[in-house]
């Protein structure tokens, strides 16, 4: 089996204990094949010097333009065979993430440059599956967010981050690594991260923006014919509603426990 050497990007400003507690749980992985990069803009709260003084730590302090540049700064200094890249205030899933993942990985002959699993939604309190088969209705509908994927350092070298895109460059770089790289992402069964929710993405402003965003990335990838053929199925499957449901944290535990099953079953049916 092959060792596999992660890279875990955390992109931080003024954030606070958020830091601390995102970095503290990577370093209570039993796993020990990884490094921290903690990309710093500049920040003036003290965060940075309150994260503990660990070897698997490194600290860049320097100006970026936003989060997806300041994330491919920190991708030109990563060492590790993939990179998984987390958000202050979000957190690797339990202690054996890396060593399930790194097993996974090191076994799997064809190799994928994108490796992904489920997260765990803070605000909703539920598991969030992440489709099991990733084509092109997928990619229009579902893709995973970053926080579960692990990218391999070659392609995060080769395509980066697009930081013209302010909410939605990594949703870019999946569909530019599947349609044009012709990467195609594996899928793991294992929880990666908990995720914070209600972050940089999700206010009304950039809900907005992230609305323009999709659109002129699907049309970049994908035909006029595909995107109103997936716009139709979307309407046909309530879409809309659906994602209301997954927002609400009364609902969403039972909505997604669904979800996962007809997953399972798609997974099943693949094999």
């Amino acid at each position: 089996m092959k060792r596999i050497r992660f890279s875990i990007i955390v992109v931080c400003l003024n954030a606070g204990d958020k830091l601390r507690q995102t970095v503290k749980s990577i370093l209570a992985q039993t796993y020990s094949d990884y490094e921290i990069i903690v990309k710093d803009g500049m920040s003036s709260d003290g965060s940075v010097e309150k994260l503990p003084d660990d070897k698997r730590i490194r600290i860049v302090r320097q100006k970026d333009k936003g989060i997806y540049d300041a994330m491919n700064q920190a991708t030109l200094l990563a060492e590790g065979d993939y990179l998984l890249y987390l958000n202050c205030g979000d957190y690797l899933y339990h202690e054996k993430v890396l060593e399930k993942a790194g097993a996974w990985i090191g076994t799997d002959r064809a190799s994928s440059e994108i490796y992904y699993g489920d997260i765990y939604n803070r605000t909703v309190e539920a598991k969030v599956a992440s489709n099991p088969r990733i084509n092109a209705f997928a990619c229009y509908r579902n893709i995973p967010c970053h926080q579960a994927c692990l990218y391999a350092g070659s392609l995060m070298r080769r395509r980066r981050y697009k930081p013209g895109y302010r909410v939605r460059a990594d949703y870019e770089h999946f569909l530019g690594s599947y349609f044009e790289d012709g990467v195609r992402p594996v899928y793991l069964q294992i929880v990666i991260a908990s995720y914070e929710g209600g972050g940089f993405s999700e206010t009304e402003e950039n809900e907005k923006r992230s609305a323009r965003e999709h659109k002129a990335i699907t049309e970049k990838y994908m035909s006029r014919a595909q995107i109103l053929r997936f716009r139709m199925l979307l309407l046909l499957s309530l879409a809309p509603m659906r994602t209301r449901i997954a927002r609400n944290k009364n609902l969403a535990g039972t909505y997604n426990k669904i979800k996962a099953c007809i997953y399972r079953r798609r997974g099943q049916d693949k094999g």
